[in-house]
């Protein structure tokens, strides 16, 4: 089959363009197999997962003390969760902004663009000067500097997962679906290990000074690894003919989000329960024993990358379990258990250093066999034309809603009334996941 374009994208047809000449790089004649998409898929998550986390342990470890010294350690948590959420609010702008960068321009453009704006805001607050230097300066750069990567975040989709999707056998698709994830749990373990090292190496105040800037300096570092990896893939003929043939291109927003309004709310709250366990178990957790436990932080890190490598094995395991059983309905299952979860997390948050223990790595072995499955469960949804896109801001509305305000909300409903809202909190996420599942099963009867 003939690789189509598209009129209307000028760009596209030009002998010239900014895309001919990336994807000339590294020019094959060799078949893309699913598992050759899906390394490219790993790369990419484990780097945006690592920067992710690197900036997350630093909100609890760090920024209340460097930039909110003014407050007590509570509100200090409670500041710099506010700015940790500033990213998510910015992803599906950055989303929007890189789509009509990839129309413009070609989609190697938008994701060196992208990759080099979130290696540049993450090296960029590893050289800002604290609020006892600059005062309210510093704040400002910081949730600039946050922003800035939301908004990469938003524009470094590159549409493997979606290709992944449309390429996997089908007896096979809930294996290939959870490869993408493993990026999660990885890049908590490299982030949290650093952090670790470095509270063990360190002095408190060499730490707070400049130890904890080095994480971020390394987040550069595998930010330019994966963009080079991920354009090699992406640079290719074949690549670029999968994505055509398979419609896999930016489309209008306002018209999709008219015509597939209902299709992006379903699949944002499609995965509801597993995005707000991921930061119930990795990010609060964190700011609890920092607040109110006299627990070694650097070994209850060591805890949480023992909980990571549960939630791989859960990963793993939620692939097998999905072909065999289907995807939505392996996510209702584990939707279902972790509003069971839910009702257990006063007794064990508050049961000292064993309750707390157990809590992390059931936690985590959830979070793994959800959040194996979380992403584009329900993308079929949406037609060809619309995939894309909608894959895109899908994952972005996800975000948002399930995990953008959740180390916020937990923690401060914790700290003001009680553990017992964390578990409201929590359930409300399973109960949502139900409904949308549900919903969307009814409405795939009627059509």
């Amino acid at each position: 089959m003939a690789t189509t374009y598209d009129a209307g994208h000028p760009a596209d047809n030009a002998p010239h363009s900014i895309g001919d000449g990336l994807r000339n790089i590294n020019a094959r004649d060799t078949h893309i197999a699913p598992g050759e998409i899906a390394i490219g898929v790993v790369i990419g998550r484990t780097s945006e997962y690592f920067d992710f986390f690197v900036y997350a342990i630093a909100s609890v470890l760090v920024f209340p003390s460097v930039f909110f010294p003014f407050a007590d350690k509570l509100e200090g948590t409670l500041y710099a969760f506010t700015i940790f959420a500033f990213a998510f609010i910015a992803r599906p702008i950055g989303t929007v902004i890189f789509m009509t960068i990839q129309e413009r321009f070609s989609r190697e453009a938008k994701l060196t663009l992208a990759l080099f704006l979130l290696g540049g805001s993450t090296a960029g607050i590893a050289f800002l000067p604290s609020y006892s230097h600059m005062g309210v300066a510093a704040i400002v750069m910081l949730s600039v500097l946050r922003i800035g990567q939301g908004l990469a975040l938003g524009g470094s989709w590159d549409g493997l997962p979606s290709l992944l999707a449309l390429n996997a056998p089908k007896n096979k698709r809930g294996w290939y679906a959870m490869l993408g994830q493993l990026g999660a749990p990885t890049g908590f373990i490299i982030a949290a290990g650093l952090f670790s090292y470095l509270l063990l190496a360190l002095s408190k105040e060499d730490f707070l000074d400049w130890g904890w800037r080095y994480p971020f300096y390394v987040a550069f570092a595998i930010n330019v690894v994966a963009l080079f990896a991920r354009l090699r893939l992406i640079s290719t003929p074949e690549y670029t003919h999968l994505l055509d043939e398979r419609e896999l291109q930016p489309t209008n927003v306002v018209e999709m989000t008219k015509s597939q309004g209902r299709n992006l709310i379903i699949g944002a709250l499609a995965a509801l329960a597993s995005y707000a366990l991921f930061h119930v178990v990795t990010v609060f957790p964190l700011s609890w024993i920092n607040l109110y436990s006299t627990r070694s932080l650097s070994h209850f890190l060591v805890i949480q990358m023992m909980g990571a490598g549960l939630a791989m094995a859960g990963i793993v395991l939620s692939g097998l379990i999905a072909d065999r059983f289907g995807r939505r309905t392996t996510l209702g299952t584990l939707a279902a258990a972790i509003a069971v979860f839910s009702g257990f997390v006063p007794t064990l948050m508050d049961g000292g250093d064993l309750g707390q223990n157990i809590f992390i790595l059931v936690g985590f072995a959830l979070l793994g066999l959800s959040y194996g499955q979380a992403a584009g469960a329900v993308s079929a949804n949406f037609p060809a034309r619309f995939r894309y896109t909608g894959a895109a801001l899908t994952s972005d509305l996800a975000w948002l809603v399930g995990a953008g305000f959740a180390p916020l909300v937990a923690l401060g409903l914790s700290a003001h009334f009680g553990l017992g809202y964390v578990s409201l909190y929590l359930l409300s996420g399973a109960v949502g996941s139900l409904a949308a599942l549900s919903l969307n099963r009814a409405l795939e009867i009627r059509n």
